[in-house]
């Protein structure tokens, strides 16, 4: 299947699944969580949504279970909003890429101040 097309089917779900989950659901277990990507596979029938989700690690964790069990009716959301033939399978998974990011950042921080005292003596 066309590459452009499997991307912005996928931009699609991520856009649309994003408001959904802003706005639609009402699991108490689901947190503050922000849809990073969505990567659609070339037959479209499965789609890893990468999720990032603020907190400590047992509400990740609540947060994922939480998602995992609303499949069914993100799925049907998603259907109502996208022209698809077939809405794909979601696949949760946790993004730590922005963990990643932070941590990485802050060591960079930590450098920088060294280096401020070292000339400063």
């Amino acid at each position: 299947m066309n590459k452009t097309r499997i991307s912005r089917v996928g931009e699609e779900i991520k856009k649309e699944l994003s408001l959904v989950l802003q706005r639609g659901l009402k699991d108490p277990r689901v947190g503050f969580v922000t849809v990073t990507d969505v990567e659609v596979s070339s037959d479209l029938q499965l789609a890893k949504v990468f999720v990032s989700i603020f907190g400590s690690e047992e509400e990740r964790k609540a947060s994922l279970a939480g998602l995992t069990k609303a499949k069914g009716y993100l799925r049907t959301e998603i259907g109502k909003r996208v022209k698809l033939r077939h809405i794909p399978d979601f696949v949760f998974k946790l993004d730590e890429s922005i963990d990643y990011g932070s941590k990485i950042e802050s060591i960079l921080r930590e450098i920088s101040t060294e280096g401020e005292k070292q000339d400063e003596s």
